[in-house]
């Protein structure tokens, strides 16, 4: 049996522990498909970046407790939102991109592998912060969708930048506008998900994805991602001299002469980020 730690996340919002060195991210507000309440979401920042630097964890994995992954922002408050009436446009403003910046920024940040289990509906708010994760995997219940254009809004926590990436400028306009429900299939051809399981499989095999990966290789992880990162914004040879780079430095590294040992031995290599 795998070695589990539950961790005390602050609020029974959200449930939280480590096995097999994956940290496993639950929201837990199933009555409200997994809304991103202020509490929710306060507790979700921290835990990114606490999983995100903990030496501990090999990789996050991210779901949500019932039939949903994440409805978004809360509808309900943002129509009782008469109390925010005498903060200044400047002051939400200030506050949003503090938001923004420390859950699907901290996410996209984090420099080890990162997966999204969907259960069910992942709309707005929510489709972000399972597009911030590097891999996703869906159940067959799964519904996708933007959902912005519905309630009159533009967009945020990053949906732009992380939907142009994915599937490309016009998906990316039409997704948006149409703010369509998409549907586990369709949105494996997109490139929205990288896999679609039944719905009995999904906790499974996204807790074996994540587990796999948390057993990778963490320094080359790192900067994998830091290569493909770099990539989106540069040229070839740019990118060329980057890699170059840092593969001299994964060279240097004694997981790398494991993973030659490991290999010429034929077993599986014990990677520790060293």
């Amino acid at each position: 049996m795998s070695e589990r730690l539950e961790i005390d996340s602050g609020t029974d919002e959200l449930l939280a522990e480590i096995r097999t060195r994956v940290a496993i991210i639950t929201l837990n507000r199933p009555e409200a498909r997994n809304a991103l309440s202020n509490r929710l979401r306060a507790a979700l920042c921290k835990l990114i970046k606490f999983y995100g630097d903990d030496p501990q964890v090999g990789s996050i994995l991210i779901t949500g407790a019932g039939p949903a992954f994440c409805a978004g922002g809360d509808i309900k408050s943002m129509n009782q939102s008469s109390g925010t009436a005498h903060v200044t446009f400047e002051q939400q403003r200030a506050d949003l991109r503090v938001e923004q910046r420390t859950l699907t920024g901290a996410l996209v940040a984090v420099r080890k592998p990162t997966v999204a289990a969907i259960p069910g509906p992942a709309a707005g708010a929510g489709l972000a912060l399972a597009l911030a994760c590097d891999m996703r995997i869906a159940a067959w219940s799964a519904i996708l969708t933007t959902a912005y254009a519905r309630i009159g809004l533009s967009g945020d926590y990053g949906i732009a930048w992380l939907l142009t990436r994915l599937v490309g400028f016009s998906r990316a306009r039409e997704l948006m506008f149409l703010s369509e429900r998409i549907d586990a299939h369709r949105a494996e051809a997109l490139g929205l998900v990288n896999r679609v399981v039944p719905d009995a499989d999904l906790r499974e095999t996204g807790f074996a994805l994540a587990a796999s990966l948390a057993g990778g290789p963490p320094i080359a992880f790192g900067l994998m991602k830091d290569n493909l990162d770099h990539a989106v914004n540069s040229t070839f040879l740019e990118s060329l001299d980057y890699e170059a780079e840092n593969v001299l430095r994964t060279m240097q590294t004694l997981d790398h002469r494991e993973g030659v040992r490991a290999f010429a031995e034929k077993r599986k290599p014990v990677f520790k980020g060293h």
